[in-house]
């Protein structure tokens, strides 16, 4: 279970994937800024799948929300993010200040890293586990998967510096179109599975 774990929350979270959007979010940050801000997204994508994890289904169950619901919700702010890369307001100087915290926050630890697909798979392994040696296969998975983010997320600091300024705004370009279409394929499913639900 434990290679089940980690091939399908790795393909979901795509760590290599998310090296162009990082550097697109965090291109006006120092060096030292962009490390905190990884480990920042790191911990709240953490703390987010652990949460749903062992709270999800109650918690949706609670406040009457669908699992499409917060697949659409997720999309549209993903599709946000990418209209402010596209259109550079993602650059202004200010990025390197309060905003950083921000951006580490939203929406790179939610809903980029720990998005829809990622929390209903972690959810689905769950509900599925019944032995002890299942859950200890899911906290391994979602530990292994979450260090390849990080990784992935410092070796940005690198590609940074080989890519220089113009070429972090090209790349931050192509994320913003990159990251647009995963928002509207997450809302696209999320409309699929509401009529197939109605």
């Amino acid at each position: 279970m434990l290679a089940e774990v980690f091939v399908t929350l790795f393909v979901i979270m795509d760590p290599p994937g998310t090296v162009p959007i990082f550097l697109g979010l965090t291109g006006a940050m120092t060096g030292r800024q962009r490390a905190r801000a990884a480990r920042q997204a790191i911990l709240v994508a953490f703390g987010v799948i652990v949460t749903f994890a062992l709270f999800g289904q109650q918690l949706l169950a609670y406040m009457h929300v669908s699992l499409p619901a917060l697949q659409a919700s997720g999309g549209l702010l993903l599709l946000l993010v990418a209209m402010e890369l596209l259109t550079g307001k993602m650059e202004e100087p200010d990025m390197g200040g309060s905003r950083g915290v921000n951006v580490a926050l939203v929406p790179l630890g939610t809903p980029l890293l720990a998005g829809p697909g990622a929390i209903v798979a972690t959810m689905v392994f769950v509900q599925r586990a019944e032995e002890p040696a299942h859950w200890v296969s899911i906290a391994v998975g979602v530990l292994a998967v979450h260090v390849c983010l990080f990784l992935s997320m410092r070796f940005a600091n690198v590609i940074h510096r080989v890519l220089k300024e113009s070429g972090t705004i090209l790349v931050s370009r192509i994320a913003g179109l990159l990251l647009a279409a995963i928002a509207v394929q997450l809302v696209a499913d999320a409309v699929r599975a509401f009529v197939e639900g109605g």
